[in-house]
């Protein structure tokens, strides 16, 4: 058996997105518009750090894979693929994390 990857996720959340939302809770997501899925993203990342610092373990293994979920479905609705993420994640690790976000000049 194969490793469950974040690119079958995206495949699944991409499949899902073509289904009717009355059969697919991706596709209803979708169908909201931007401003309910990132809600349902941010209600996830919520739940993730709280679990966090309850040191709730099963707790967060699965809020993360709830933010996993909803950010690929933002992304799905940004016309925003993983890979497009992923050369980011590789950009910014060519250097520090201190000097990258030096980089980026004030806040």
């Amino acid at each position: 058996m194969t490793q469950f990857t974040l690119d079958d996720l995206e495949a699944l959340v991409a499949e899902r997105a073509t289904a009717s939302p009355d059969m697919s809770y991706t596709a209803k997501l979708l169908l909201g518009g931007p401003a309910k899925s990132a809600k349902k993203l941010g209600e996830e990342a919520v739940e993730a750090a709280i679990a966090a610092v309850l040191g709730d373990r099963d707790g967060l293994i699965g809020e993360a894979a709830d933010v996993l979920y909803h950010l690929l479905v933002v992304l799905r609705g940004a016309g925003i693929g993983l890979g497009e993420v992923l050369a980011e994640l590789e950009r910014r690790t060519a250097q520090s994390g201190i000097a990258e976000k030096a980089s980026r000049g004030p806040a």
